[in-house]
């Protein structure tokens, strides 16, 4: 393995963790960014009132996009098995 394969496959990763990550972060960024707006709208200076809503968020897109992060890591898996076994 030389040194442009060892970079194509940390560049894969890369890829991978952002795809992984992105969908999490959006939700989360989007639940904030509302529950912030609703605070500043209606002048409620209560700090703990983003918990509750981000967290029941980002449970409930994980529990959505769980199949896609699998199918994403299985076909990263494939693709590095297929690369092993070429060696």
């Amino acid at each position: 393995m030389n040194g442009a394969e060892v970079m194509d496959v940390g560049r894969d990763a890369l890829w991978l963790t952002i795809q992984l990550a992105a969908p999490i972060l959006l939700v989360g960024l989007v639940v904030g960014v509302v529950i912030g707006l609703f605070q500043a709208l209606t002048q409620i200076q209560e700090q703990t009132l983003i918990y509750a809503p981000k967290i029941i968020a980002i449970f409930v897109s994980l529990l959505l996009f769980l199949p896609l992060m699998g199918a994403l890591l299985g076909g990263f898996m494939q693709s590095i098995a297929v690369r092993i076994a070429g060696m």
